[in-house]
């Protein structure tokens, strides 16, 4: 049986980093391929000497991934394999723009804390009036503004927004370099007219259509850390939704107009 390689002295936080890493690592390899049962929460409570919270949480990260159903009273087993591109590099615009050969740029508009208004505070989980990170960002394609990017995180997640160059590149690389878990994303889609301030910032005419994505951004248990309101230029970014019966998922992609 494999054992966990975790320091004594790593964070109890990180656990289930760890069991969700192991178990991902079993699933890419053939250990455990599409329809193997995964061991017990029991099993896997004594194989990585932990309790049931830390297995629950590494469990719950994987069947929002798409990767496992069950569990919580049936049988925990594996439906899909492994994402070849992480959730990380499907939110971080910077990642995309440069994978795609273009240029990506972004000028910060403004950092604050601020308190939650209704629609932030529902999106978040907290209470209204609860402080959060907001910051409003013009993103760049070659040096073209395309998308004005309006973010909130918890207090907890955006505090070390402060202490980075949030014109240097990615915010959400900075945060899981720093332990900010960002596993799963919800996306609504709707379009919107551009008004005052967005038109100035994207350089469009007034009440030009915009493409709006609204995403909140959960960790592995399903806790709310981000919410954004983003709004494209249409004729510059355009979405390519992918589907997969096999494990019930999808996977957002950008895609840069020609």
């Amino acid at each position: 049986m494999m054992t966990s390689s975790r320091s004594p002295l790593e964070p109890r936080a990180a656990l289930h980093r760890v069991i969700g890493d192991e178990l991902r690592a079993r699933i890419t390899d053939g250990r455990l391929p599409i329809g193997a049962a995964l061991p017990s929460e029991a099993e896997l409570c004594r194989e990585f000497s932990v309790s049931r919270g830390p297995v629950r949480q590494a469990l719950a990260a994987l069947r929002a991934e798409g990767i496992i159903a069950g569990g919580q009273g049936a049988v925990a087993h594996v439906v899909g394999s492994v994402p070849t591109q992480s959730m990380t590099s499907f939110l971080s615009f910077s990642e995309w723009a440069q994978s795609t050969q273009r240029r990506p740029g972004q000028r910060t508009v403004e950092l604050a804390k601020r308190a939650a208004t209704e629609d932030v505070a529902a999106a978040l989980s907290v209470p209204v009036g609860e402080l959060v990170v907001e910051i409003i960002r013009v993103r760049l394609l070659d040096e073209v503004p395309v998308m004005v990017e309006r973010t909130s995180f918890t207090l907890e997640a955006g505090r070390h927004l402060f202490d980075f160059d949030t014109d240097s590149g990615s915010i959400f690389a900075h945060l899981k370099g720093n332990g900010v878990e960002l596993v799963a994303a919800r996306h609504t889609f709707d379009a919107v007219a551009a008004e005052g301030i967005d038109a100035e910032m994207l350089d469009v005419p007034s009440g030009s259509p915009l493409l709006r994505e609204r995403r909140i951004t959960s960790t592995g248990a399903g806790v709310p850390v981000e919410y954004s309101d983003d709004r494209y230029v249409p004729g510059q970014v355009t979405f390519t939704i992918n589907n997969t019966a096999a494990s019930g998922s999808s996977v957002v992609r950008l895609v840069p107009d020609q």
